[in-house]
């Protein structure tokens, strides 16, 4: 790596030092440099650059949801809405998830946020203190381990393998509980891995968890891009109760909303309570017309997703095969989300080698690094791109790996 390109990885990316940053509270220090922002803000600085790095759709906004946020903003719909969200959407959303999931969820068991960054930021920061542990899976999205820890939490690793498709183990989690195990987070299915979670996993998980009084906070934003014939297992459908259950989820991904910024959280009535407390502090209320267009998809049918889905499956059997043709990466069978998360041999540095490959053939993936400990062997390739892109991709990828002496 030329050392150009390494001033320009570092540059204004640092984490400032006691000495010039003293105004900065311990906690914001602390936070990491997400390893995907740094490749892609570094990608943006070269010409000829392939995207396998990107984890939103590509796919354009539905229509009927377009006009729907249009519409809203015609119609004058600016203003704030409920706290808890536009009354309208959280009807559609306790009806959907009432008849997907068999149990009755009602407006107070939901939290409209700010997307699922925000659903996932309330429910980690109201729970993670000191001498609380959360245990993760590892590789998982950068989002969760950092903010527990900057509330004074403690994160337990739960690493997963690539040789085992990224499953988690059940037993190895409820092995990990401790007398200090505040909290279990799951994100099925994966990002990072495409790995989808089955019902004997999850339903394992969350009893064991309940009849321990751990909480599970599952991130389910991707819950119907499911690539194979597959139920998928949500923890609202194998929880008793909801009270030590908390679900984020959005319409990012489902329906290519991923600017709109609308998520929410779903849990106990009580919970809901104390996090519109929080909510009311951090974006107060989530954007209005954007709340429109959620309703909007939620009630005009499925066909825009199973469309998309038949095409992410389509890239996913493609690119399955163009890493199994690629000297020194792994594989497996990611069943959902968009991405796979190869490995390097064992002791490959794959930030040195996903930097050189966005140097020397201009292809942008995303270091294992940036997911967790465990992985750093790893590179996290993005399908949500065309299979052009993915094939013009590989086209530079499998002569340069096969060079590289890993």
């Amino acid at each position: 790596m030329s050392s150009e390109m390494s001033e320009k990885l570092i540059s204004g990316l640092k984490i400032p030092t006691a000495d010039d940053a003293f105004e900065w509270s311990p906690p914001l220090r602390a936070l990491p440099v997400p390893g995907i922002r740094r490749m892609v803000n570094l990608a943006a600085t070269m010409e000829n650059v392939i995207h396998l790095s990107i984890g939103q759709p590509d796919f354009p906004c539905p229509k009927h949801i377009v006009d729907a946020y249009i519409h809203a903003l015609q119609k004058g719909e600016t203003g704030y809405t409920m706290d808890a969200g536009l009354p309208e959407l959280l009807k559609e959303l306790a009806s959907y998830y009432s008849k997907r999931t068999g149990r009755e969820i009602t407006e107070d068991n939901i939290l409209v946020t700010t997307g699922a960054t925000e659903a996932m930021y309330l429910s980690i920061s109201v729970t993670a203190a000191p001498s609380r542990q959360f245990l993760i899976p590892d590789p998982c999205f950068p989002l969760y381990a950092p903010l527990v820890r900057m509330h004074g939490g403690e994160v337990k690793a739960i690493p997963t393998r690539a040789e085992s498709g990224h499953q988690l183990d059940p037993q190895e989690v409820i092995d990990a509980i401790g007398p200090r195990t505040f909290a279990i987070i799951l994100n099925s299915p994966s990002n990072p891995t495409g790995t989808v979670y089955p019902q004997e996993t999850i339903e394992a998980i969350v009893q064991e968890a309940a009849y321990q009084g751990v909480k599970v906070i599952s991130d389910e934003v991707y819950d119907h891009l499911l690539l194979d014939d597959l139920d998928y297992a949500s923890v609202l459908g194998h929880t008793s109760d909801l009270d030590h259950v908390m679900i984020a989820s959005s319409f990012s991904k489902t329906f290519s909303m991923a600017g709109l910024r609308i998520g929410w959280v779903i849990s106990s009535q009580g919970t809901i309570k104390m996090l519109r407390r929080y909510h009311m502090f951090t974006t107060t209320v989530a954007n209005t017309p954007s709340q429109w267009a959620g309703v909007a998809a939620l009630r005009g049918g499925s066909q825009c997703i199973d469309e998309m889905v038949k095409e992410y499956r389509h890239r996913r059997d493609r690119i399955v095969q163009l890493v199994s043709e690629s000297p020194h990466l792994t594989g497996y069978w990611p069943q959902g989300s968009f991405f796979i998360f190869p490995s390097l041999p064992l002791h490959t540095n794959a930030s040195h080698v996903a930097l050189r490959m966005l140097e020397e053939i201009g292809v942008c993936v995303v270091p294992g690094e940036a997911f967790g400990e465990s992985c750093t062997n790893s590179l996290r390739i993005s399908y949500s791109t065309s299979i052009e892109k993915i094939e013009e991709a590989f086209s530079r990828m499998i002569p340069w790996l096969a060079k590289q002496d890993l």
